[in-house]
């Protein structure tokens, strides 16, 4: 008997289409490991058996009669509770949205059934994404795998948790200010941001429009890759307006030298007093690594990467106030009773439905969008949007990707930032990369000196070259993995091995 946690997406889906195990024995393995560990972790809101045991049946069926299986064929999967899946609830971790069914079905989830994964779950998450710890959820919180005193990052910390602690092999999170990257460092997994449009947002519940974007959560690098393969598929999505076509396959050339390209790196970012020591070594590691594999380091600049935050938090709030309009507490989600009146009901329905934080943000949205505020802060924002993308433009005239790190500390213990402004700072090196649109994907480089936490550092790419960016990150995991700083696969000790035996 082996253990689950020790095969990759890779293996299960070779496994499976080799005969070596059916996808029904992976789905129970993976049943059985979220039964035996999300009691600690609580990475999960709900849990699918039924439906994964349906799709694990259709695979094995498929592969009886002799047909050709997808890529994620028979791979356990998570997924945020902000995508849409028949048959289960997505409730955003809001009381909002507390008994929601799903009445379709995410494109970025269909594709990855269409691939043949198995959906074991939905994840939990910061409220309508809106927070980088998952303490914001309406539910419960989700703890770090790697100690369970600290967050996971957010807002998909729980798509985090359920790969780092062994629950699943994949997830899928959004990432509108670093909400997959940020919980990938902290959780020691490799998260991706693909570039803005690459993966169709259809049945994604919106929190910024123009910012959103899906990705997945893996333990390597070849993982992601695999994912990314699933969620491209089919070309651009006709019911996301700003679907983009990307052919790319992720997995060609993935493991090809990368000699002779560059890297750019920002050291002036390094000085700036939010990131720890510890960090720093992870970055100096991290290009060490690159050099090691023959990359050319350059110096670049992103001379108004420091005006992200600020402009990101004008244009986020106001695209949540008009996206969250919606939930009324008349055709769906919570409903206040005992009202006489309509605007009674609505007012006291989203007093009651919506937690602190999805609040504060509609509250900032609404003045920001106001008579006489709006041409004050929102049009100066998009200005800066401009000028931060030109920045990019420039830098990767000079370099091939650029060298940061995800976040400026390791994962911070439960209830240590109750600031929401310092809060905010944990997106300080991704928020710039969702402005921009351009893709960011981050990589564990081992663990910290002081927290013993892991660390990461993060690539970020141009528009539409998420190909090339994945393959510099599968150079640095490589040069990482042979340096002995960390290794690709690794689940948190205390869960390695728990329950989900195949």
């Amino acid at each position: 008997m082996a253990n689950f946690d020790t095969l990759s997406a890779a293996a299960i889906a070779a496994g499976v289409k080799a005969g070596d195990f059916s996808a029904t024995e992976v789905a129970r393995a993976a049943l059985d490991a979220i039964e035996a560990r999300d009691g600690e972790v609580q990475a999960f809101l709900q849990t699918s058996a039924e439906l994964a045991l349906e799709a694990a049946a259709a695979t094995d069926a498929a592969r009886a009669a002799g047909e050709e299986l997808g890529p994620l064929a028979g791979v356990p999967m998570a997924y945020k509770d902000n995508m849409h899946l028949v048959g289960t609830r997505t409730t955003c971790a809001s009381k909002m949205l507390y008994n929601y069914e799903s009445t379709f079905t995410a494109t970025c989830v269909q594709r990855t059934l269409d691939a043949g994964a198995t959906p074991v779950g939905k994840a939990n998450m910061d409220e309508f994404a809106f927070g980088s710890s998952t303490e914001s959820s309406a539910f419960h919180p989700t703890c770090n795998p790697w100690d369970t005193t600290r967050v996971p990052g957010g807002s998909s910390g729980g798509s985090a948790a359920a790969v780092a602690s062994g629950e699943v092999p994949l997830s899928l999170g959004s990432d509108t200010g670093g909400s997959i990257r940020q919980p990938a460092s902290f959780c020691g997994v490799v998260g991706m941001k693909p570039t803005y449009g690459a993966v169709s947002r259809y049945g994604v519940v919106a929190f910024g429009s123009s910012l959103d974007q899906v990705g997945p959560f893996g333990r390597s690098v070849t993982d992601v890759a695999l994912a990314m393969n699933a969620l491209v598929a089919g070309g651009r999505d006709h019911l996301d307006s700003t679907s983009q076509e990307v052919p790319a396959n992720f997995l060609d050339g993935l493991e090809d030298s990368v000699e002779g390209m560059r890297v750019g790196i920002i050291s002036a970012l390094m000085e700036h007093e939010a990131v720890t020591d510890e960090v720093r070594k992870g970055l100096e590691a991290a290009r060490a690594a690159l050099e090691a594999q023959g990359v050319e380091v350059v110096e670049v600049e992103l001379p108004n990467m420091t005006s992200a935050i600020a402009a990101y938090y004008v244009i986020g709030p106001s695209e949540a106030f008009s996206n969250l309009a919606r939930f009324d507490g008349v055709r769906f989600g919570y409903q206040e009773p005992n009202c006489t009146t309509l605007a009674e009901q609505t007012a006291l329905s989203r007093a009651h439905g919506f937690g602190a934080e999805a609040k504060r943000r509609q509250m900032l949205g609404a003045y920001l969008l106001a008579a006489g505020v709006y041409d004050k802060y929102y049009y100066p924002a998009q200005q800066v949007r401009t000028l931060i993308t030109d920045d990019y433009r420039r830098a990767f005239e000079c370099c091939d990707a650029i060298l940061l790190p995800t976040s400026p500390t390791s994962a911070f213990h439960f209830g240590e930032i109750s600031d929401p402004t310092q809060m905010y700072a944990s997106d300080l090196f991704t928020i710039s990369n969702n402005i921009a649109g351009n893709g960011g994907v981050s990589v564990p480089v081992g663990l910290g000196s002081t927290s013993g936490m892991p660390i990461a550092a993060q690539l970020q790419g141009p528009a539409f070259k998420d190909h090339t960016l994945l393959r510099m990150a599968r150079a640095l995991e490589r040069s990482i993995e042979e340096a002995g700083l960390a290794k690709p696969g690794t689940v948190a000790p205390a869960f390695a091995g728990k329950g989900g035996e195949l």
